[in-house]
């Protein structure tokens, strides 16, 4: 049996639980889309099991957001309130769910494993030495590595 983690937005209107055998691990992403999604200099996000997550309050609302080529389609999970972004799955990555780790109740415990598109990162953010970084996206069997512990991206 797993462990339950729970968080929601930042009204609370939409919550969820996530039923995992071990505390994920977080990493950030420096892109672009990253960056204005979440009016930062980076998002930080850690994956789940899409079958982890189960919504315990609220009904989030659904934003899909197709790539120029036709190539994958993301679709977006928040708060139709408080526009809160709380997970994304994507046709790229059947069964997986993104989990946005600010909207995590305890996100201060996880532990930041990787950093993608570095090229884009914000001058004064520092990456600690030895974290795995890749200027873009990372090869997926070296980022799941980084970031599962496996050898599979899903």
């Amino acid at each position: 049996m797993g462990e339950f983690l729970e968080g929601g937005c930042r009204c609370g209107r939409v919550r969820y639980r996530l039923d995992l055998e071990r505390p994920p691990k977080a990493y950030a992403c420096h892109c672009l889309d990253c960056q204005t999604w979440s009016g930062s200099a980076f998002s930080v996000n850690f994956f789940v099991p899409e079958n982890s997550v189960t919504v315990t309050a609220g009904e989030p609302a659904l934003f899909e957001l197709t790539s120029p080529d036709g190539s994958r389609t993301s679709r977006q999970h928040g708060c139709p309130v408080c526009f809160t972004r709380v997970f994304n799955t994507n046709t790229r990555r059947p069964g997986v769910a993104v989990i946005r780790a600010g909207s995590l109740d305890r996100s201060d415990e996880l532990v930041l494993v990787a950093h993608i598109w570095a090229k884009r990162k914000l001058a004064g953010v520092e990456i600690p030495a030895g974290v795995p970084t890749w200027p873009e996206g990372a090869p997926p069997e070296d980022f799941a590595a980084a970031v599962m512990g496996s050898r599979s991206p899903s």
